[in-house]
């Protein structure tokens, strides 16, 4: 399976653009405003059916403009409301007068298109590393309704785009069916109040089932037990607000602190979840940043770069990986500015938004110590230790199946004790469930190698993964 590719926003301009201009090779760039804009209604549509929206998304979208034309001037916060709102796809009416003028003249203009637009897909798919099955099977859907038009009006056979689903990287739910529920009702808002009415309409979560999906989780017993503690520290706390009681302030900002892929930013999510549906939030979305999402190039930039993120996330969780980042460059680092900003909106904002910061354990100790706010608004801990062998084999049956893959006997004895071995011979860059991900990737490589040299593969051969499809450096 090829790995995901995440691109900086110059080589995202520079991919649009090599597409495109192939296309416009063929057709003329008269048509470059409406293909434009129907590429950047793809963008909102797809991102519609990625697990989250963050700051590498509007980078991105920022970037979908041809040769010769000017860049948006997109926020995250506009996005976030834009893909709440993101409706069905629909084939433009270029494309079809495009398609007609491939049969008058024999051309393949629109082949060209359906092979271009599942190109700029995957790329923007792609741009927060992580491609879901959603997001796969809208760039599929597409890819279908296009070739259809084609097929419909008569244009002759050309190759085949690719196939989005050799991309999936994720299940994970979509933005809208974790937030923004049916958007059809929140046409006339816009931005970020369009994804708060949007939410604010549908059913609140459901509290059972997401505690069910926590108490489903590998591992993590630990984070369990201290979530279901800090959720009945707060329903505690309502029952004797609404009867006269006394309660002490109680801070909700939370601070996660482990290696990577040990499911923080999954936690996060549930726990949004979990407070939209005990009341304590009104949303519950979760909107993930690091570093980059937060900080600017040039003095006053960062403070508005991160009030549009904080706004966001209002209503929902707004959740900071490797946090420390943000304290780590000095005096006159613009991270502190960011780090200000942040203080003062927990403040303005104290009951509409949670913060969650994350990251290694000492660089999380020494971030929490470097500014007085934020020891004092920081006092929750949950720590995400490594998932030991078991439990890593777990994960990686998960992806096999999933991907519609088995393990012969031989094999499953082979994976069970390399990730035996991965947990004992780990360092402090040990990357738990992405080591799992990159494990299970590199064997469907070495196992389609040797499928394609038999000369008739069965459907067995094509799902079985036998000890061979491991390295020598594994045994």
């Amino acid at each position: 399976m090829p790995t995901p590719w995440k691109r900086s926003p110059e080589e995202i301009h520079k991919s649009y653009v090599s597409n495109t201009e192939a296309f416009y090779r063929v057709a003329g760039r008269g048509i470059a405003p409406q293909l434009d804009e129907f590429a950047v209604k793809c963008a909102l549509q797809l991102w519609s059916r990625a697990g989250s929206i963050t700051q590498s998304h509007v980078d991105a979208l920022n970037q979908i403009y041809s040769r010769g034309r000017k860049p948006g001037l997109w926020l995250l916060w506009e996005l976030t409301g834009a893909v709440c709102r993101a409706g069905d796809f629909l084939p433009p009416l270029f494309f079809w007068n495009v398609a007609d003028r491939d049969v008058r003249s024999g051309a393949d203009s629109s082949r060209v298109f359906v092979r271009m637009m599942t190109n700029i897909l995957l790329y923007l798919a792609a741009v927060d590393d992580d491609v879901t099955f959603a997001e796969a099977q809208f760039i599929t859907e597409c890819t279908d309704k296009l070739t259809a038009v084609c097929d419909s009006a008569g244009v002759r056979p050309s190759k085949p785009a690719l196939n989005p689903n050799d991309y999936v990287t994720s299940g994970e739910p979509s933005f809208t069916e974790k937030y923004a529920g049916n958007s059809a009702s929140a046409g006339a808002a816009s931005g970020a109040e369009a994804a708060v009415q949007t939410q604010a309409e549908q059913e609140k979560p459901d509290l059972e089932s997401l505690m069910a999906e926590l108490n489903g989780l590998i591992g993590l017993d630990r984070v369990k037990k201290d979530v279901k503690s800090l959720i009945n520290l707060i329903k505690v706390h309502k029952l004797r607000e609404e009867n006269g009681l006394p309660v002490a302030p109680m801070s909700l900002h939370l601070v996660f602190m482990g290696n990577p892929g040990t499911g923080k930013t999954t936690v996060a999510r549930l726990l949004g979840g979990i407070y939209a549906a005990i009341g304590i939030l009104k949303t519950g979305q979760l909107v993930e940043v690091d570093r980059s999402g937060l900080v600017a190039g040039y003095v006053g930039q960062t403070a508005l770069k991160t009030r549009e993120v904080i706004n966001s996330a209002l209503g929902g969780v707004l959740f900071i990986d490797e946090a420390y980042s943000l304290a780590s460059g000095g005096e006159n680092d613009f991270g502190r500015e960011a780090i200000e900003t942040l203080l003062k909106a927990m403040e303005d904002h104290r009951d509409e938004l949670v913060v969650i910061v994350a990251g290694y354990d000492e660089p999380m100790e020494d971030f929490l110590s470097s500014n007085p706010g934020l020891e004092s608004r920081f006092n929750k801990y949950i720590h995400f230790s490594d998932y030991n062998g078991e439990e890593l084999m777990a994960m990686f049956e998960i992806h096999c199946k999933k991907n519609g893959y088995r393990l012969s006997e031989e094999s499953t004895e082979k994976a069970g004790a390399l990730f035996r071995k991965l947990y004992e011979e780990r360092d402090e860059n040990f990357g738990n469930g992405r080591e799992v991900r990159n494990r299970f990737e590199d064997m469907v490589v070495r196992q389609s190698n040797r499928v394609a040299a038999l000369a008739s593969p069965t459907k067995e051969d094509l799902m079985t993964f036998l000890p061979e499809d491991f390295t020598d450096e594994d045994e």
